[in-house]
């Protein structure tokens, strides 16, 4: 298989979704708990990249297994022409199996340096990711993918990030002993945590919500019951505007109540462009056409936040 061709695979452009929560996650661990551990940060961000590829690949490839209808399915990696490349199942399922099997060592490798509750929200992180693609009736074709994705990458990836760099700094803990297993949080520190992911949760989810609203009637077609079929494509716009603007709420919740720098006000410029980009998706949802402003936004919105706290950074360090 060629490079292009794996790339392809894996939709390697979708990646910066998981990033942004790595990024925003290690950048808090820094902010709030003044610890970096380059190398745990570094196992983490390969095992969660390298799940991520496999988790695409996966979906990519049961899409193509179970679609209904071979001229609405647009995949050209399986059986159809990637440049003068053709790629058989069983490259595919290697490939796929090849990449679990990296992500899950490094997973492994990455408990040994920390402790157990990153094997068991690792653990939960992998289920729902397979769950995700995977399976009689897959996450993804039921009304629950955007939860279930915006929480496993916009929580699991931004605690995560936090977890491996402070994971001694009394955030959380998991206790083995005998028959007994205690896990034990600081709910004053997950509630954290949790508000300051927000926006990751929101905006990813969003990206899927677009991907379902302009693939409705396809979706439909191929027996694929997503979210918006349920509540009708008009209040899933709604809700999908609805979810920027809980975002910069999210922000203005945090830094109100001392878990985020005053700095971080700066992120509520954003909001310009992203009011600029949902008129645009509210005229029209077509996939060719308006589904990159899910991602627009995204960029636009997580950026903001990386900038703020890189700049929050450098006034608690140097000023």
């Amino acid at each position: 298989m060629s490079i292009p061709a794996f790339l392809k695979l894996v939709e390697i452009q979708t990646k910066i979704a998981s990033v942004f929560p790595f990024v925003i996650g290690t950048l808090f661990a820094v902010y709030q708990y003044s610890i970096f551990n380059w190398k745990n940060t570094l196992i983490f961000f390969s095992s969660m990249l390298i799940f991520d590829l496999t988790t695409t690949a996966i979906n990519n490839y049961m899409d193509y297994r179970k679609a209904t209808n071979n001229h609405d399915y647009d995949y050209r990696t399986m059986s159809n022409v990637i440049g003068q490349e053709r790629i058989s199942e069983k490259t595919v399922i290697s490939t796929i199996f090849a990449m679990f099997f990296i992500a899950s060592g490094l997973g492994v490798w990455l408990v040994i340096e920390t402790d157990l509750l990153v094997l068991l929200v690792g653990f939960i992180c992998f289920c729902i990711g397979i769950l995700y693609t995977f399976g009689p009736v897959p996450l993804s074709r039921m009304p629950l993918g955007e939860i279930f994705s915006g929480v496993t990458m916009g929580f699991g990836i931004v605690f995560l990030a936090i977890y491996v760099n402070a994971y001694d700094a009394g955030i959380a803990n998991l206790i083995w002993s005998g028959e007994w297993v205690t896990v034990k949080v600081n709910l004053v520190e997950i509630i954290r945590i949790a508000i300051v992911s927000l926006p990751c949760i929101f905006t990813i989810a969003n990206i899927m919500l677009a991907n379902n609203i302009c693939d409705l009637d396809e979706d439909i077609r191929n027996h694929r019951y997503t979210l918006p079929y349920y509540i009708s494509k008009k209040y899933a716009v709604i809700l999908f505007n609805a979810l920027y603007y809980a975002s910069f709420v999210a922000i203005m919740v945090s830094v109100i109540i001392g878990f985020l720098s005053p700095i971080m006000l700066i992120t509520l410029l954003a909001i310009i462009p992203v009011f600029k980009n949902l008129k645009k998706f509210n005229i029209e949802q077509v996939k060719a056409k308006t589904f990159v402003i899910s991602i627009k936004n995204f960029v636009i919105t997580n950026s903001a936040i990386v900038v703020c706290l890189v700049a929050s950074l450098i006034f608690q360090y140097y000023i």
